[in-house]
């Protein structure tokens, strides 16, 4: 696995959890296409560093937490996919969440071209070709 691609998706999920959304988008490429597990708005696709800026806006509406606790990295062809649990609650109701979550991450040139979400773990391993 690439050293770099690593310490970039690590940033990535540290930055997420610190709501740090200027740090998490200079992690993205200028194309950068997000595909989050759950969406805080409808349509679910954010592109670009203003998507990144939109999806943050939106998760701090709906969610009074909502944080990533990555167990587990694993190579995949296009960069690094992480097997994750995710809790959150959200805002007003007080529901809470407590997820399995797989991240596929995408990277070119040490940036984040595109990141894909998913609840399923088996799924988000099927999605990068590596079936178990």
């Amino acid at each position: 696995m690439s050293p770099e691609n690593l310490e970039v998706v690590k940033e990535a999920v540290v930055a997420f959890n610190e709501r740090d959304v200027e740090r998490f988008a200079a992690l993205t490429a200028t194309d950068f296409e997000w595909l989050p597990s759950m969406s805080p708005i409808e349509g679910g696709r954010f592109l670009g560093h203003d998507g990144v800026r939109r999806y943050f806006g939106a998760l701090g509406s709906a969610w009074e937490s909502f944080q990533i606790f990555p167990a587990e990295f694993r190579e995949h062809r296009e960069g690094v996919l992480v097997l994750a649990r995710l809790e959150g609650r959200g805002k007003g109701s007080g529901a809470t969440v407590d997820a399995s979550l797989g991240m596929a991450f995408d990277l070119r040139d040490a940036k984040i071209s595109r990141i894909r979400g998913y609840l399923d773990q088996d799924e988000a391993l099927k999605a990068v070709g590596l079936e178990q």
